[in-house]
């Protein structure tokens, strides 16, 4: 999805509400983004085309199983917004 997706504005947001949707639906997990610094976000995804085990990494550390959680899924889009910013 980080490659496949045609802007660069909005590809990192995108990619995180994607992969949310998918874990929810296939593992009855989610992401705890809370648990990802912007630092090590951003380098997963520059080696993720290439080297996809950070990224792989990153993702299984932060899963949880809290997929009905209304405060996990405000987290997670404060925290898009906050990895985001430069």
């Amino acid at each position: 999805m980080n490659i496949a997706h045609p802007f660069m504005e909005g590809n990192g947001r995108s990619t995180r509400i994607w992969l949310d949707l998918i874990l929810k639906k296939q593992l009855k997990k989610c992401m705890d983004w809370s648990k990802i610094s912007k630092r090590d976000y951003m380098n997963a995804m520059m080696l993720s085309p290439t080297k996809s085990s950070v990224l792989k990494t990153l993702v299984k550390n932060a899963l949880t199983s809290k997929i009905n959680d209304r405060e996990m899924f405000r987290k997670g889009i404060d925290h898009s917004y906050l990895l985001r910013r430069k």
